[in-house]
């Protein structure tokens, strides 16, 4: 499981004049026949010439012609559903390109193919990000599930898609919010959900802890993977609530480590740590005054 780790979105109109305005007393009654003649000719239309067969005027044809073309919200929404079903589809191809043969899921060896062609290497901090993005639950393995919804939360189809994200990505990681919800996605990754394990190996922890922190180490880091490596305490595995404190201790504690107090609730192994390293500090100096002096000494002998 530790190998990949370890290793590895109308037209209004006008008409004219009103054409029930009376004549005048002195018309005569076939001037009166006339005129009701051409109104009801107005009314209806011009002459037979200008009418369509479907009884459409060419004028009116003509206005709706020039009208540009609209559409229903019905048409919309199936363009969209067209549109995302185009991509679910290629959604679907891109996962089964790296499945395994027998499990619907990507598998180590698919793994190491899909980080190949995004041209990463499986150990870097970019796949934790992908892998957080997709809410993957195991290291080293992508359900069907995982890989589909998070292609759709990135918006990507595509290892060219896949790729163009990861800036944006990289970014987004660096907002205190959201690297704080990556940083305790991360203890649960690491863990072997199969093997049921609640806390992490310490080797998996140190590496995990070097990969989270890529992007903004803190000052204090070396020394606390020192102090994991060097073991004093015998411990071999990091709980959930130590891995989370642990955050918050690089917060709050100055790289000098004078404002941390035994009195705070803080885990245990923060105790050790603390007194570990300034003891460790201690015979550093003690080991540089040391070495000064002999050399002053040195100088003084040549000197004479």
């Amino acid at each position: 499981m530790g190998q990949c780790v370890t290793k590895c979105k109308n037209p209004s109109s006008t008409l004219g004049s009103k054409n029930g305005e009376r004549e005048s007393g002195s018309k005569s009654h076939s001037k009166r026949s006339a005129v009701h003649k051409d109104d009801h000719g107005s009314a209806c239309g011009k002459s037979s010439g200008d009418i369509l067969v479907n009884g459409t005027k060419k004028t009116d044809t003509a206005v709706e012609s020039s009208q540009p073309p609209t559409f229903s919200g019905d048409t919309k929404k199936d363009s969209v559903s067209s549109a995302e079903e185009s991509s679910l589809q290629r959604i679907g191809e891109l996962f089964r390109r790296y499945k395994d043969e027998r499990e619907d899921a990507i598998l180590e060896e698919g793994m190491e193919r899909f980080c190949n062609d995004l041209c990463v290497d499986p150990t870097e901090f970019k796949v934790l990000v992908l892998a957080w993005k997709f809410q993957a639950a195991t290291m080293c393995k992508f359900t069907r599930k995982e890989f589909s919804e998070g292609c759709k939360a990135i918006n990507a189809d595509s290892i060219d898609g896949i790729c163009a994200r990861f800036p944006s990505l990289l970014n987004e990681a660096k907002q205190e919010d959201k690297f704080k919800d990556l940083y305790r996605f991360t203890f649960q990754f690491g863990l072997d959900s199969e093997e049921g394990q609640r806390s992490l190996l310490r080797e998996i922890a140190i590496a995990l802890w070097k990969l989270v922190f890529t992007q903004n180490k803190p000052p204090i880091l070396d020394q606390w993977l020192h102090f994991l490596t060097e073991n004093p305490s015998g411990i071999k595995g990091i709980s959930r609530d130590t891995w989370n404190m642990f955050l918050n201790f690089t917060q709050v504690i100055g790289p000098d480590l004078s404002n941390y107090s035994e009195d705070e609730a803080w885990p245990s192994l923060f105790d050790t740590f603390v007194e570990w390293e300034m003891e460790r500090r201690k015979k550093e100096e003690e080991t540089k005054c040391i070495t000064s002096s002999d050399t002053e000494g040195l100088c003084a002998e040549e000197q004479t």
